[in-house]
């Protein structure tokens, strides 16, 4: 009884593996970039997309095309933080309706209160699933840093 259940198990792991790498070929994948928004010296992607989702790289509150945060604090930073994704998901056809997760990180969670009162601005039809925590540190000393998944196709703005 134990041989068969280990020749099942084996099975199953096998399709399992197989469908996996089936789907993963599949997908179409393509790594974008252009928007202005970052330089395009840095060492990652502004979003990936892999079929019609689109994964962002995390955005902090530069002014566009520069690493040098934007003045006045955690405000301005999340402002401009959520203007470069609007801009990124523009440079895609996308827009901020078309988000379905965010992550926020903050170098300070007293902050939370006036980020999410600067995040609220940008959606209108709908708030994405969202997590948000403290950090020790954020890139370039900025004040908060957001990363988001957006859909295409119109189903995540409807």
């Amino acid at each position: 009884m134990s041989q068969l259940l280990n020749r099942l198990r084996s099975a199953v792991l096998c399709a399992a593996v197989t469908a996996t790498a089936t789907l993963a070929s599949a997908s179409e994948v393509e790594y974008l970039g252009g928007s202005g928004v970052l330089p395009n010296s840095l060492p990652f992607s502004e979003a990936v997309r892999v079929d019609n989702t689109y994964y962002l790289s995390g955005q902090l509150g530069v002014k566009p095309g520069t690493l040098v945060l934007v003045p006045g604090g955690i405000r301005e930073e999340a402002r401009q933080t959520m203007e470069n994704i609007a801009a990124v998901l523009a440079a895609q056809g996308l827009d901020m309706n078309d988000i379905v997760k965010c992550t926020v990180m903050l170098a300070d969670m007293s902050e939370w209160g006036i980020f999410n009162e600067v995040y609220r601005s940008f959606f209108s039809q709908h708030y994405p699933a969202r997590s948000a925590f403290g950090s020790t540190g954020l890139g370039l000393g900025a004040r908060a840093e957001v990363e988001c998944i957006a859909v295409a196709s119109g189903s995540a703005s409807e």
